[in-house]
């Protein structure tokens, strides 16, 4: 730059133009378009800003900001510390590692497109509430036939909470045929044909629960006809004076059997024979719209953070390690002691790396987030985009969120850069 500042200055040239015009001039010019009002015409001031901060979107989006600034870092490079560590002795730690990062090859829509079938909130297409309800369908038992229900003004009548409960009191001279509808043909497909209970033996209560409905229409209402099915696993109970005095299970052939003290109660069939079926968790709702996209993120970039980390645990002394192994450290204040301390100028870079790229974050929240939870999961860069090209069409307001953001932005890479110079120096 002293011998021949000309020559210098030429070569600088095209590059400080292309700064100037996409990197200098968009900000000064975001910089006084913050401060007009929607139309550009109208100067004022700091009412922008102001808006930010009091409108209940922005404030989503800024709490939502901090959310991410404070827990994608962490996680990040936490996962990314464990898997690094983990895979460093095993042999086949390389291509696990390749495994974690090829995410990474992926670009944010096509990642966003990815979670959002992942988090579909139907079973037989989301994979995350397939495994789920498949978990809770271990565990929990599910109804015996949901959206099951008996024919309007049937002996069966609605009890309260979903049961449904006789009319009348049931006899052990006379067996009890429950008739229901409302089961679709096929989940019925495989199973016995209906059958009248014989008499029960020492006074009890028999009777039977059957799809009182034949193909083609055939058959009559409340009658066992020859084409209609059973309903097996229907839970029956004998309800006398308002309590309990005997529970029955249908049998495949639909029919059921109670004890002597069923005599003259009402049968009732309880609400969980017929309750909708576990439909999972609504991943994408309200509640957990924002913890699914940051677990779709942090998917993308724990295979970031392990590689640098990895690269930076590949420079660590090995003396240093086995020096510590040989005074009595265990495997744990090894890592804590020696691994954590040599390794933080990397958790450094990733952690501020991670911290500027998701101040920015916007394509998951835009593509994974449907228009009922849009608002639950805003975040500046997305609230930055609605305000200047959205519905609000406020490119004032929109200005003053990308100058905010450019303010959050500075700091950290201030800091990194600081932290590059002294680096360096060493």
């Amino acid at each position: 730059m002293r011998a021949r500042p000309g020559i210098a200055f030429a070569f600088l040239m095209p590059a400080l133009v292309l700064l100037g015009a996409l990197v200098v001039y968009p900000i000064l010019y975001s910089v006084f378009r913050s401060t007009f009002d929607a139309s550009g015409s109208s100067f004022v001031g700091f009412g922008n800003y102001a808006t930010i901060f009091t409108d209940e979107d922005n404030l989503t989006a800024l709490k939502n900001n901090l959310v991410w600034i404070i827990v994608v870092p962490s996680v990040c490079t936490a996962l990314g510390l464990i898997f690094a560590v983990l895979t460093e002795r095993v042999r086949w730690g390389t291509a696990f590692k390749l495994i974690i990062f090829m995410p990474m090859a992926i670009s944010m829509l096509a990642s966003g497109i990815i979670f959002k079938l992942v988090y579909e909130q139907d079973p037989d297409k989301g994979v995350a509430n397939a495994v789920w309800v498949g978990v809770h369908d271990t565990f929990a038992e599910s109804s015996a036939w949901p959206g099951a229900r008996p024919r309007p003004n049937a002996e069966l009548a609605k009890s309260g909470g979903g049961a449904f409960t006789t009319k009348s009191s049931v006899s052990a001279a006379d067996p009890a045929n429950l008739a229901l509808v409302g089961v679709p043909p096929k989940d019925v497909a495989g199973a016995a044909g209906a059958k009248s209970a014989p008499p029960a033996k020492s006074g009890g209560v028999s009777g039977t629960v059957w799809l009182d409905f034949a193909p083609g229409g055939a058959g009559k209402p409340d009658v066992i006809d020859g084409k209609e099915k059973a309903l097996k696993g229907i839970k029956v109970e004998a309800v006398k004076g308002g309590k309990v005095v005997g529970k029955a299970e249908t049998a495949a052939d639909g029919t059921f059997s109670l004890p002597s003290a069923a005599d003259g109660a009402k049968l009732r069939l309880p609400a969980s024979n017929f309750a909708a079926p576990y439909n999972g968790v609504d991943w994408l709702g309200s509640t957990l719209v924002t913890p699914s996209i940051i677990g779709s993120y942090v998917w993308m970039w724990a295979g970031f953070a392990m590689v640098l980390i990895a690269a930076g645990l590949a420079g660590v002394p090995r003396e240093l390690l086995e020096a510590a192994r040989v005074d009595g450290a265990n495997e744990w204040q090894v890592f804590r002691k020696i691994t954590v301390p040599v390794l933080a100028p990397v958790l450094g870079v990733v952690i501020v790396t991670l911290m500027i790229n998701v101040m920015k974050i916007f394509d998951l929240v835009y593509v994974i987030a449907p228009s009922a939870s849009q608002k639950d999961a805003n975040v500046l860069a997305l609230e930055l985009y609605l305000s200047s090209f959205g519905t609000k069409s406020n490119q004032g307001v929109g200005s003053a969120i990308a100058v905010i953001l450019l303010l959050l932005v500075v700091p950290v890479m201030v800091v990194n850069i600081r932290r590059l110079r002294r680096e360096s120096r060493r």
